[in-house]
C-alpha cells in the first residue's frame, strides 16, 4: 500500500473491524448515525476504473457485504451506498444505515439536519455496533475463505 502522510484514510484508525492486504472496513464515529462504515481500498486509486476487474467486483461484494451485516444487525429503514471521494482522492464506499427518524431521512447524511433523533434511540443504536462489528468480521471471513 502506499500511504500518503495527508490522506485521512491511509491512516486505518481503530475502529477498524476488518483488514486485509486489498482493503479495510471502519465503523465510523457519527454520533448521528451508528451503524455508518467506510470500505476503504488501501491503495491510493481514485475511482472504480482505476481496478482491475477482479478487484472491482472483491469491492463490491465487500460493500454488499457490510451492507448485508448492517441491514440483519441495525435493521434500518433504508441503506445508502456512496462513493464520493471529493474531498480525499482514496477510492471508499460509505454504507449508511437510515431510518425515517434520523436527523437528515430523507434527505442525503450531508444535508441540513431536520430533526433532532431522540437521545435514546441512537443510545440503543450504538448498543448494536459491538454486534454489527462481528457480524461484519464474520461475513468477510466468510467470503473471503
Amino acid at each position: 500500500m502506499t500511504s500518503f502522510p495527508n490522506c485521512e484514510l491511509c491512516q486505518f484508525a481503530a475502529s477498524t473491524v476488518h483488514a486485509n492486504e486489498k482493503f479495510s472496513v471502519i465503523l465510523v464515529d457519527d454520533a448521528n448515525y451508528p451503524g455508518f462504515c467506510r470500505v476503504i481500498w488501501r491503495d491510493h486509486v481514485r475511482e472504480m476504473s482505476d481496478l482491475a476487474h477482479a478487484d472491482r467486483l472483491l469491492l463490491n461484494e465487500a460493500v454488499y457485504e457490510v451492507e448485508q451485516a448492517i441491514r440483519e444487525t441495525m435493521a434500518p429503514d433504508k441503506i445508502n451506498v456512496a462513493s464520493l471521494g471529493n474531498v480525499v482522492p482514496h477510492l471508499h464506499w460509505h454504507v449508511i444505515p437510515r431510518y425515517t427518524d434520523d436527523a437528515h431521512f430523507p434527505a442525503p447524511v450531508w444535508a441540513a439536519a431536520v430533526r433532532d433523533t431522540d437521545a435514546a434511540v441512537l443510545d440503543a443504536r450504538r448498543a448494536m455496533l459491538p454486534h454489527l462489528a462481528d457480524a461484519i468480521a464474520r461475513r468477510m471471513n466468510q467470503t473471503e475463505n
